[in-house]
């Protein structure tokens, strides 16, 4: 992709060679490794309090129009606070290549906040550093905290973005003429499952009839795979594709290719299919961050319950966005998504209302109960809605 990518060296082997290298590195590291404690925070020569250091790791690159430039957009916003230092790296894989990473941070940056964004970094990874190091807060995407089970200093956050694939499912109901969607997704985990089946509702609040056909890949990014699926979907007569991959870029190019529309997911792609994209349900992450820093630099923490175990928000708490209708949306659809979206805001909207099936005939959310987006059922959800094609394990 980026020809000057081969010769990119990881943050972390430069580090371990400065380690390797140096007596200041062998002091550091036989000084600090095995330390249970962030440095402290302490006044500048100028007398003034040292700033905030927040870490940033992602498992792919800045640049995927998709999951990490998410999250990389919402360090660049954090970082314009002018008392906060942000430190990053990209493509870290969900091995203790994150381990080492996370201690680099801590012990040779001096960073007290870190956002290991990736699903895979949870556990064993984030737990066990959270152990070795107290005082330093972790804060993961997605994550489920147990009370009792977990460090203290760990966090959760997460968005209730299904809100703005509820939105974009309306968007492709309105815009399909076969009735057929299609879903490209990496695993079946509740996270995932929940935007399919959000997805799928919302179109079928404009079109009962329609179908929405899964895919899963097996992985967060096998480029090929999923253009394959988004080739196969086309094949199938398909004319709305969206994806849950970390990168959109291939399932969004394929779908232009192809002459058929788009919705897209993390962050905004429609400079990558101008003629075919409709609209997209995009992270706002950067408020989030800023409000974590504010917390922090207000005293709050983890350990001493200033700070929530678990944050979660959706389009009301400006966790996510909308990305702007293309030129082929029309007015009806623009005017039912704009209806859903003015509910969501105000809190009226219920997503999982008594009464839903999943898509074996099975009642799964029974008449009378329903099912508000902060329910901790949801984020167990292991089935797929009616009218979704496919399976949990496939």
């Amino acid at each position: 992709m980026n020809a000057k990518k081969s010769f990119h060296l990881p943050r972390r082997q430069v580090i371990r060679g400065i380690l390797a290298t140096t007596a200041f590195g062998i002091t550091a590291k036989f000084g600090t490794g095995c330390s249970s404690s962030a440095p402290e925070t302490q006044a500048t020569s100028s007398g003034e309090a040292k700033p905030i250091v927040m870490g940033f790791i992602y498992v792919g690159p800045k640049d995927d129009y998709g999951y990490n430039q998410a999250h990389a957009e919402g360090r660049t916003g954090v970082a314009k606070l002018n008392w906060v230092k942000t430190v990053e790296e990209a493509s870290v894989p969900e091995t203790t290549s994150v381990e080492e990473t996370m201690r680099n941070m801590i012990e040779q940056d001096g960073a007290t906040v870190l956002f290991p964004t990736s699903f895979g970094y949870y556990d064993p990874h984030i737990l066990k550093l959270a152990k070795e190091y107290p005082e330093v807060q972790f804060f993961h995407c997605g994550g489920r905290y147990e009370e009792g089970k977990h460090p203290k200093n760990v966090g959760s956050y997460y968005g209730y973005i299904d809100e703005a694939e509820y939105v974009a499912g309306i968007v492709a109901a309105h815009t399909s003429k076969s009735g057929k969607l299609g879903f490209i997704a990496a695993k079946p985990i509740p996270q995932v499952l929940r935007n399919i089946n959000s997805f799928a509702l919302g179109a079928r609040s404009v079109n009962p009839k329609i179908t929405t056909q899964v895919l899963f890949t097996g992985d967060w990014a096998v480029p090929v795979k999923e253009a394959e699926a988004a080739n196969s979907m086309a094949d199938q007569g398909i004319d709305v594709l969206t994806c849950h991959v970390d990168s959109p870029k291939v399932v969004m190019e394929t779908a232009e290719k192809r002459s058929i529309f788009c919705t897209g997911y993390h962050a905004n792609q429609a400079t990558l299919a101008p003629k075919g994209y409709l609209t997209g349900a995009e992270w706002d992450w950067a408020k989030l961050y800023s409000d974590y820093a504010q917390m922090i630099k207000a005293g709050k923490t983890l350990m001493n319950g200033g700070i929530p175990h678990l944050v979660r928000g959706g389009l009301k708490e400006g966790f996510l966005k909308l990305s702007p209708y293309g030129s082929v949306v029309s007015a009806d659809a623009k005017k039912d998504a704009d209806a859903a979206k003015e509910k969501f805001m105000e809190g009226s909207m219920v997503v999982y209302k008594g009464g839903i099936k999943d898509n074996t005939g099975k009642v799964v959310i029974p008449a009378g109960k329903d099912l508000k987006q902060q329910d901790g059922e949801l984020e167990k959800m292991n089935w797929l809605a009616e009218g979704v094609l496919g399976s949990v394990s496939s």
